[in-house]
């Protein structure tokens, strides 16, 4: 079963192969929503400082803990630096307030969460922040270091930023989240990835619901008998890919995790030819939904 299966990160830390996202829920309603994915037998959380979220995944988390469903160690557990953070005292501060917030000992991977600050990215000039990303990396290789965090990466990195930090970091990220689905598959930068033993997470693997209009991926789910969420998911398995499906209907949770199935390969270069998703916004805009 696909819940039981892991990848293994380049410092030899077990990822399980597939997550559960918590972009968009309310603080509030996170401990209940994350409660339940950990019943349904999710062991990857996702969450983020930038999702408001943080402390109600972990009163879920320890809620379950607590219940006796997992324990902290069968957990994987992801947050990420926000990404206006680019200086090192203020990543430490936001490091410490994540753990503090989260209140479950340690996170198993921390990411810097965009190469850019939000609203650099979001105006389309193509500004790099080179050495404030170097600042954040070293705060997060301290707190590696120290065991705070048993795993760092990043999300949203092309190239040139991951290369940045293998020239100038002491440890190379283990892991670069981006968004990857079908109609949105970054070749070129997973090949890069697997190369150098960088794990790709992919977010938004039903492209926001976008996927679901699609004439070919819809005759693709009929022909495997699956639902369209459940091909998409597949296919980011396939790609080697951790992805990390979000949602809030308990039936949605559950059915998401029934992944195990083949796609051909001749289905999956059917369906890595896919174009023309439309998001209803511009396309500088979906980093921001990571």
């Amino acid at each position: 079963m696909i819940l039981q299966e892991t990848r293994t990160l380049s410092n030899g830390v077990r990822i399980p192969k597939l997550g559960f996202g918590t972009w968009l829920i309310a603080d509030a309603d996170a401990a209940d929503i994350v409660y339940e994915a950990i019943k349904d037998g999710y062991r990857l959380i996702d969450t983020a400082e930038a999702y408001g979220n943080e402390r109600g995944v972990g009163e879920g988390i320890r809620r379950a803990i607590g219940e006796g469903i997992v324990t902290r160690e069968e957990l994987f557990v992801t947050t990420k630096l926000a990404a206006e953070i680019k200086e090192y005292d203020g990543a430490v501060a936001a490091i410490d307030e994540s753990l503090r917030k989260a209140d479950i000992g340690y996170f198993d991977l921390m990411l810097i969460h965009c190469p850019q600050p939000w609203a650099r990215y979001r105006d389309g000039s193509g500004y790099k922040c080179f050495e404030g990303n170097r600042e954040a990396w070293k705060a997060l290789e301290e707190a590696y270091r120290a065991g705070s965090l048993k795993a760092i990466g990043v999300a949203n990195f092309e190239r040139e930023d991951l290369e940045d930090l293998f020239e100038h970091g002491e440890i190379r990220p283990m892991v670069d989240q981006v968004l990857c689905h079908i109609g949105n598959t970054p070749f070129g930068l997973i090949d890069f990835c697997r190369s150098n033993d960088v794990l790709v997470e992919a977010y938004s693997p039903i492209a926001h619901g976008a996927i679901l209009g699609n004439a070919t991926v819809e005759a693709m789910s009929d022909k495997y008998g699956v639902s369209m969420a459940r091909l998409c998911l597949r296919y980011d398995l396939q790609l080697g890919t951790v992805p990390l499906p979000k949602s809030e209907n308990p039936e949605h949770i559950a059915s998401n995790t029934e992944v195990d199935f083949e796609i051909s390969e001749e289905d999956m270069d059917t369906l890595e030819a896919v174009s023309g998703i439309d998001y209803g916004e511009s396309s500088k805009f979906r980093c921001f939904r990571a």
